[in-house]
């Protein structure tokens, strides 16, 4: 009886936490779009330029000239949404 009530205060202090959090990773990852600002879990900062399938295509700086330099990274590797406000 001991043990049961210890699994379940564990349950809900750790492994409860930890699952909806991951959730809610996982609901960022499948809703980026193109255009959106992200940071991968690198932190690396980047525009989404093109998504297939389980990757992305990220801008992420100007090169020489008018080239843009773009990676592809995994759709797992992003960690957040840069949300743009508009100053006033």
């Amino acid at each position: 009886m001991f043990f049961g009530a210890i699994f379940a205060g564990m349950y809900f202090l750790l492994l409860r936490p930890q699952r909806k959090k991951m959730r809610e990773t996982q609901a960022l990852q499948s809703s980026v779009t193109v255009d959106d600002e992200v940071v991968l879990s690198s932190g690396i900062f980047g525009f989404v330029t093109a998504i297939e399938d389980d990757y992305l295509w990220l801008d992420i700086a100007d090169g020489h000239g008018n080239e843009r330099i773009e990676i592809r990274v995994l759709r797992s590797a992003v960690a957040r949404r840069i949300v743009q406000t508009e100053s006033k």
